[in-house]
């Protein structure tokens, strides 16, 4: 085994939790306080007390942590070991319970994972089906409304608004029909079969016999109840969050789950991390100072490992073009003066409505800048078309993923007859498919188009036996299926520029070599399917590919950190946000500010703003309610105008007069 860690590198509290491998255990995990380093040494103590890997199971909330996570533990441990232990989202867990056990619901075992596009593309047949599209019923408000339901356990069809709960029982019985689920379904699902079948529920707590759940603040009431089904005595399981940084709320998230853990586990170990390794004092002092008003929260208390540090600054703008433009501008400054990447810094805000002039100001002032929330990988057209090719290579008789490319690229069969077969094979209870390949169906066609359609059956039909009788590598099939109908040629034709049709080519290449290393490690293409469906979770969006300084939202920075750190939009109505206070939620609001803070390690600025353009109108602003809660030892309060009318002090006075130089020495 390789040398998994040493007890001194840890503080007395990480020790402790590292050393606590039985029983309910839970540690409260502070804001930069070494939380993913505990995790990963607790896992690599269990191994080096020769408990088998096979039993361990670890469980985040993205892709990406559980990437990193299985990373750092192969550094600590045998690859053997790493590779035999479970580290995944809750997600991709439910997968592999109901790829063991979902017939038992009366699904099929080789059910399909709509996508979010997915989704998007049945509601929308649905609502010109039940008259919505007179209505302007967007379909996300209707999958939304759907989803709430769903993790709170509720039925859709139980849905306030009749016209909703009508869409939600017609949506529910399309995915039946089609042998797919959607993401909460995959949850909803897992539980319902540990809970009704004792054979299930069985395997898998003999399976997994030591659970760990990360960030478990932002867990909801139904993956509470999963755990449940999942854990049994003597209960060895460990969850890791922190009550402080639960800001969720909005989606489902329960902090009754941390808060009360003991109802759910009994006599639980509670260990406190509270040594800050990120922030200086001044920042934490800061930060402790606002949570200590939310009532009800599990007390504890950050403690820098990094004594003093400047000021955090509270800065009252006149209105949010200059907002704007004296970050722009003390961005540019703080990099030369101080040697900084642009990467150091970071503008936090608490809606997507307020980075647009902050994207003017970097624009105008040429300052590289990655924005956290364009498209995913996974949303791009060509990928989902691919995609859905590889699905009909597997299940032909999945309706969704078979509509989408039925005519991409152009093959003589156009929307009418889309139509035409969706209604024949609700008539005869068949899928699309099986409409397409009836004789009874496709002699009320044209000939032309009749021609047309058994051509295409005839191409994945043809396909799919290379696949499953010649036993032929599917990312080959694959590759050669999208070459033979000329899908490349046809999206490019659609290409505006030269970069979008090289980015259309990647992303189809990308699809086939993920395919083609998946097939090499011996998984079947079901399972890419599987893998491509719960890796388009939104959250994985990898800040470290891109660069410049950062704009991001309050809610998605959480677990990232940066030197230099402004956060913007004081006001009362932004933060707390007006909806939190009409709803009750302000000390999730109050969270979500904490979490910002504590993002700086080196310098933090906050700024209101005296007037704001709302909807078009010029709108006078209140000084947000946070602010008097702040401790004002290590706060400065000061305002544009003073900092524009200021003296210039030595040092700039020197680079100032340096930089000149500079200038005249080289003409």
């Amino acid at each position: 085994m390789a040398n998994a860690f040493s007890f001194d590198s840890l503080n007395q509290a990480q020790r402790e939790a590292v050393g606590a491998l039985d029983g309910p255990v839970m540690i409260l995990a502070g804001a930069g306080t070494g939380k993913t380093r505990t995790v990963t040494c607790r896992i690599a103590h269990m191994l080096e007390k020769r408990i088998p890997p096979a039993d361990i199971l670890a469980v985040t909330f993205t892709n990406k942590t559980a990437g990193e996570m299985r990373e750092r533990i192969s550094g600590m441990v045998s690859k053997k070991a790493a590779a035999d232990m479970t580290v995944c989202t809750f997600h991709s867990l439910c997968v592999r319970i109901l790829r063991g056990g979902i017939d038992k619901l009366g699904y099929k075992r080789n059910f399909s994972i709509c996508s979010h596009s997915d989704q998007v593309g049945i509601m929308k047949q649905l609502l010109v089906r039940k008259g919505g599209s007179d209505e302007k019923v967007k379909p996300d408000a209707v999958l939304a409304a759907i989803s709430k339901a769903k993790n709170q356990g509720d039925d859709p069809a139980g849905i306030p608004d009749d016209y909703f709960a009508t869409l939600a029982v017609a949506y529910q019985n399309e995915l039946r029909a089609q042998n797919a689920v959607d993401f909460d379904d995959l949850l909803l699902l897992a539980e319902q079969v540990l809970r009704e079948h004792a054979d299930v529920r069985t395997h898998f707590q003999q399976r997994y016999r030591r659970v760990t759940v990360d960030e478990f603040q932002d867990t909801n009431a139904l993956q509470m109840r999963l755990l449940q089904q999942l854990v049994t005595a003597p209960y060895h399981v460990c969850v890791v969050g922190d009550d402080d940084q639960s800001i969720y709320g909005w989606r489902g998230a329960e902090v009754a789950n941390i808060l009360q853990f003991e109802k759910f586990f009994p006599d639980p170990k509670i260990i406190r991390l509270e040594e800050n390794y990120r922030s200086t004092h001044a920042v934490l002092h800061t930060a402790n100072s606002l949570i200590k008003h939310n009532r009800g929260r599990r007390e504890k208390i950050l403690r820098s490992t990094r004594a003093g540090g400047d000021p955090v600054r509270i800065v009252a703008m006149p209105g949010d073009d200059e907002e704007a433009e004296f970050i722009a501008e003390e961005i540019i400054a703080g990099k030369s003066a101080v040697g900084r990447e642009w990467e150091d810094f970071a503008v936090l805000f608490r809606t997507n409505g307020q980075s647009r002039k902050l994207e003017l100001a970097l624009r105008e002032r040429k300052i590289p800048y990655r924005m956290v929330g364009a498209q995913s990988f996974y949303d791009r057209r060509e990928v989902r078309d691919v995609l859905a090719y590889a699905q009909l290579l597997v299940a032909p008789d999945t309706d969704v993923p078979l509509l989408r490319i039925l005519n991409a690229p152009n093959r003589g069969i156009g929307q009418a007859t889309a139509v035409l077969a969706t209604e024949w094979s609700r008539q005869h209870h068949e899928s699309v498919w099986q409409a397409l390949c009836d004789p009874d169906f496709t002699y009320q066609l044209g000939g032309k188009t009749r021609n047309c359609i058994e051509a295409f059956v005839a191409l994945i039909a043809g396909a799919k036996n290379r696949i499953d009788i010649n036993r032929d590598n599917p990312a080959e099939v694959l590759n050669a299926l999208i070459k033979e109908m000329e899908y490349l040629p046809w999206i490019e034709r659609s290409c505006k520029t030269d970069s979008e049709r090289q980015q259309r080519g990647e992303g189809i290449n990308s699809v086939i070599e993920s395919l083609r290393s998946h097939a090499a490690k011996g998984k079947t293409l079901q399972a890419f399917l599987d893998h491509s469906a719960l890796a388009s979770d939104r959250d994985d969006e990898d800040l470290e590919k891109k660069q410049g300084a950062t704009l991001i939202t309050l809610h998605a920075s959480k677990g990232l950190e940066f030197p230099i750190v402004y956060l913007v939009g004081l006001e009362e109505g932004f933060l707390p946000h007006t909806r939190s206070i009409a709803e009750g939620t302000k000390d999730e609001e109050r969270r979500l500010l904490y979490v910002g803070i504590t993002r700086a390690k080196d310098l933090l600025t906050m700024t209101y703003c005296a007037t704001r353009i709302k909807w078009g109108q010029q709108t006078g602003c209140q000084p947000s309610s946070f602010i008097c809660e702040l401790d004002d030892t290590y706060l400065t309060h000061t305002s544009y105008d003073d900092i524009l009318g200021a003296e210039p002090s030595t040092d700039e006075l020197d680079n100032f007069f340096g930089s000149l130089k500079g200038l005249l020495d080289g003409i």
